[in-house]
C-alpha cells in the first residue's frame, strides 16, 4: 500500500487540535476538552486523542484507516475505562459519520464539519431502531 487511500483524503480537514465542549442528557454540566487529529508517520492512518476535563468522560486514543478486511474505513477506539470499539466512518459531503451496530448498544454519529468550529451528535439505540440522542460536542479549532 504505497498510497493513502483517497476515502482518507476529506480527513485533512479534521487535521490540528480542537477545543470540545461536551453536553450528555445524564449530566448537567459542560466538559470542557481537548482532541488532536493528526497523520501517522507516512500517512496511512490519522490518529485521534481526545482528553476530558471530568471523570465520567473518558480519554480515548483512535486509529482511522482502512480496514483489515472489505472496504471503507473503520476507527479503532479505545479509551481509559478499558473499552475498545470498532466503528464504520466516512467524510462525505463535507459531512462526518460514525457508526457501530451491535443488538444491545448500537451507536451513530453525525457532524456537519465547517473550518473553525462545528458540533457532533452522538445517538444511541439500546433496542434496535430506537434512537435516542446522547453526546453532543462542539468542536473549536484551536
Amino acid at each position: 500500500m504505497s498510497e493513502r487511500d483517497p476515502a482518507l483524503e476529506p480527513f485533512d480537514a479534521l487535521i490540528g487540535t480542537w477545543t470540545t465542549e461536551a453536553t450528555h442528557p445524564m449530566l448537567d454540566a459542560v466538559v470542557p476538552g481537548e482532541i488532536t487529529f493528526e497523520w501517522l508517520e507516512g500517512g496511512k492512518f490519522l490518529v485521534q486523542r481526545s482528553r476530558n476535563e471530568h471523570e465520567l468522560f473518558p480519554d480515548s486514543i483512535g486509529v482511522i484507516g482502512a480496514p483489515e478486511d472489505g472496504e471503507g474505513l473503520v476507527l479503532e477506539y479505545f479509551d481509559s475505562r478499558g473499552v475498545r470499539r470498532t466503528y464504520g466512518i466516512a467524510i462525505e459531503d463535507g459531512v462526518l459519520t460514525q457508526w457501530r451496530e451491535h443488538p444491545t448498544f448500537a451507536q451513530r454519529y453525525e457532524a456537519k464539519l465547517a473550518p473553525d468550529a462545528f458540533t457532533g451528535l452522538w445517538q444511541v439505540a439500546e433496542t434496535p431502531g430506537e434512537w435516542k440522542d446522547d453526546l453532543a460536542v462542539r468542536y473549536v479549532r484551536g
